[in-house]
């Protein structure tokens, strides 16, 4: 009886440490038949969902235009041997040639990845990584160059750049405080300084650098705490600011890329917007601490005229369904518009399609805070 005691205890203490070692690998969740296949020069998209900070639950996930499916976490599946997946939060995602470039902010690193199998090829090493651009081989990340930290000292920013054959930093340059969204007009990179960390005393300024000396060139004054950054196809910047979140209020600037020039402030809260067929679509979900609410708001400019044309991009009913609008994305195609709401920001979040008129199609389950788009063509 003691011999079969002293075995049992030993089955159980392997039985332990068996449990133990084996890694848990989050499987595939498979959602069919949410709409009906397309055949267009796009195969899908990917979506990131960044995961709340210090929960390690940055996903990725893809909706496959050409079965209707939705590819929910698929990462780790297809990565079973990275450790603690693709990290803590996912800030932006980005396709170029035939890769894919998944930005983890608190992580440091972005994630390179094969674009059509999202097997990772490398890991590149950034400290405080926000957002990419690309031109002529070259990667283009910024970085607040210093831990997360509000902090009046913080250090300024810096944007790296990246050969994306070797997929090794070659150059960098300082620029503002906390630099955030990044284009790039003719042979200029223009990144927007948010000084975030340094609050009340917030960055306001546009960088430009020259891409041929990789230095700053100027510096643009615009507003306070900027963040998306975007260019149109007539030389202008779409700037926003996020304000002070109490008397100063989030808004969106024109500027002019070649002379610099503030050309229009547009007076709307803008939290996240994409360019598509010289449309700018846009949403705002503004937060402000003297009310502790949030204010939501929609709409649509034409950037050929520079005027909102509609201050609604989806109907009423989803608009009110949404709690916590987080990501968008138009199909340059069809011209379906993806909304994310992000919800409390702890449960799953929900994915939205919507067709050319605002008018729903499909929903389903993302992963934790969905928030960034990114399509795959053929």
């Amino acid at each position: 009886m003691k011999k079969l005691n002293f075995y049992l205890l030993i089955g159980a203490f392997f039985s332990l440490i068996s449990c133990r070692t084996d890694e848990y690998i989050p499987r595939e969740e498979v959602v069919e038949g949410l709409a009906p296949p397309e055949n267009t020069a796009i195969k899908g998209f990917y979506v990131l969902n960044e995961g709340n900070m210090g929960s390690n639950k940055c996903t990725l996930d893809f909706f496959d235009y050409t079965t209707g499916t939705y590819h929910r976490n698929i990462y780790a599946e297809i990565n079973p041997t990275v450790v603690k997946e693709l990290g803590d939060v996912g800030n932006d995602i980005q396709i170029y040639g035939s890769k894919l470039y998944v930005v983890v902010n608190v992580s440091n690193k972005i994630e390179v990845m094969d674009a059509k199998t999202t097997k990772r090829i490398k890991t590149i090493p950034l400290q405080n990584c926000r957002y990419m651009v690309f031109k002529n081989g070259k990667a283009y990340a910024s970085s607040y160059a210093g831990p997360v930290d509000i902090n009046p000292n913080a250090p300024k920013g810096k944007v790296v750049e990246i050969d994306t054959v070797s997929l090794s930093i070659q150059r960098e340059v300082t620029v503002g405080y906390q630099p955030e969204e990044m284009d790039i007009v003719g042979n200029q990179l223009f990144v927007a300084n948010s000084g975030g960390y340094i609050v009340p005393n917030y960055d306001k300024t546009v960088s430009v650098i020259d891409l041929n000396s990789f230095t700053e060139t100027k510096k643009i004054d615009v507003a306070i705490n900027l963040h998306r950054l975007k260019k149109d196809n007539y030389g202008d910047l779409y700037v926003s600011s996020r304000g002070d979140y109490y008397n100063v209020p989030s808004s969106l600037y024109l500027v002019d890329a070649t002379t610099g020039a503030i050309k229009k402030d547009f007076h709307v809260s803008v939290s996240e917007m994409t360019i598509v067929n010289d449309k700018l679509y846009y949403y705002g979900n503004e937060f402000n601490y003297n009310t502790h609410s949030y204010t939501k708001t929609f709409g649509i400019i034409d950037v050929k005229t520079e005027e909102i044309i509609s201050n609604k991009i989806i109907d009423q009913e989803y608009v009110d369904a949404i709690k916590s609008p987080y990501g968008i994305a138009v199909n340059p195609i069809t011209e379906d518009i993806y909304l994310t709401d992000a919800r409390n920001y702890v449960s799953t979040g929900y994915v939205y399609c919507f067709d050319k008129y605002g008018h729903f199609k499909w929903k389903t389950e993302g992963g934790n805070i969905p928030a960034h788009f990114s399509f795959l063509y053929k």
